[in-house]
């Protein structure tokens, strides 16, 4: 009987499995925490587009640790969040299999943006979605009255729809992602209903979700890598130098009997574009837009730019935009999401960010953070200027 010549644990996790790519491109919450009837109504996602990554300096406020009041270098992602527009309610009655949704409602308007989510080819449509519905001119329909009623009187779980401005981040589409996004709080369901009617056609910004200092979950697809061979995508063991036919392989795919390749050995195939939720990421700061809406341009004068990457210690006044924007983003000019290390996805990916499900203790969780300087010098190079006036007074000009 033969056997093998080192131990070794296996590579790569099976939990995982199939390694296949997702077959949606936004980031799906399978899970929201878990409803509270003794808080206040409050919704529990929201939805941003990655930027890009930055560093930021800190001072550490730990008692215990070892780095307590120490200064600290941290990486962080910057994610661009506009406002997102409540356009829609569902109500779910729970059953043994699951929930089922009763009934949907739809505001009386709908922008262009989110219409596209549902057709195909835009240009080539009749664009007949939702005009059914009835104007704001006519007042609240019966038939919607009916259905709020419905839902306040049958339903345990209520949820809004809610679509992201897509058209102010400049990421070149044009169709808005959509998601439901679940109301937790309120004595009952008639108190998240009513809730839930306050936010019809309102523009909800981030800020209004999350707060700062808080540990949330971010749901995303991530960077694709295409067909990728046993090393890359498994982490395997090359082989020796000499091996005939190639060494970036896996020697024995199995035994003879069973007669088949076994689910748990590494193969070659697709890597990336998975669905993936990372638990556990600290926000580190919630930024107000650089140029809100209708700052434009009046007069043939520069739009004022509020300077939301200023801190206490650093009070050059700057935008949290790096010279030269981010690579392959652009300018970050609405609200945006400082989080704490890495989010899945490539730039310009939708990321959906969920309240945590489980409570948060750890000292980490708990940790007030003060931001003391934030780097915007230019990340294509080795950018050594923070500002477009720094760099100019360096230079004389």
């Amino acid at each position: 009987m033969s056997h093998r010549k080192f131990e070794a644990p296996r590579h790569g996790s099976l939990g995982f499995l199939p390694k296949k790519r997702c077959r949606r491109h936004r980031g799906r919450i399978r899970s929201f925490p878990k409803d509270d009837k003794e808080k206040k109504c409050h919704l529990t996602a929201f939805m941003a587009y990655k930027a890009g990554m930055t560093h930021i300096l800190r001072e550490v406020n730990r008692a215990g640790a070892m780095n307590n009041k120490q200064e600290v270098v941290e990486p962080v992602t910057i994610l661009e969040a506009p406002p997102m527009v409540v356009v829609g309610l569902v109500g779910y009655i729970e059953t043994p299999r699951g929930l089922r949704a009763l009934a949907t409602v739809w505001t009386s308007y709908l922008a262009d943006s989110v219409k596209r989510r549902f057709y195909k080819n835009w240009y080539r449509c009749k664009k007949k979605a939702f005009s059914s519905l009835p104007s704001k001119e006519d007042g609240e329909d019966e038939d919607t009255k009916k259905q709020l009623d419905r839902i306040s009187k049958y339903c345990q779980v209520v949820r809004v729809l809610a679509h992201t401005q897509i058209e102010k981040c400049k990421l070149r589409q044009k169709k808005a992602h959509l998601m439901e996004i679940q109301i937790n709080g309120g004595k009952d369901t008639s108190e998240k209903v009513a809730y839930a009617k306050e936010l019809f056609e309102r523009k909800l910004p981030v800020d209004a979700v999350f707060a700062q200092n808080e540990m949330i979950d971010t749901i995303a697809v991530t960077k694709g890598r295409g067909y990728e061979g046993v090393v890359t995508r498994w982490g395997v063991t090359r082989l020796p130098r000499k091996t005939h036919r190639g060494l970036r392989k896996v020697a024995c795919i199995g035994a003879w009997h069973p007669a088949r390749i076994q689910f748990n050995v590494a193969r070659a195939g697709q890597n990336g574009y998975h669905h993936r939720t990372e638990m556990n990421k600290k926000i580190y700061r919630l930024g107000k837009a650089a140029l809100p809406s209708g700052d434009g341009k009046q007069g043939g004068a520069k739009p004022k730019v509020h300077p939301n990457a200023t801190t206490d210690a650093d009070l050059t006044s700057k935008a949290i935009t790096p010279m030269g924007g981010f690579p392959h983003y652009g300018e970050v000019n609405e609200d945006y999401v400082m989080l704490k290390g890495s989010v899945p996805g490539p730039k310009k990916r939708v990321i959906t960010l969920r309240k945590t499900c489980v409570p948060q203790v750890s000292r980490a969780a708990q940790e007030e953070i003060t931001l003391k300087f934030i780097d915007t010098s230019s990340k294509f190079g080795h950018g050594r200027f923070q500002t477009v006036k720094e760099k100019r007074k360096f230079y004389g000009e």
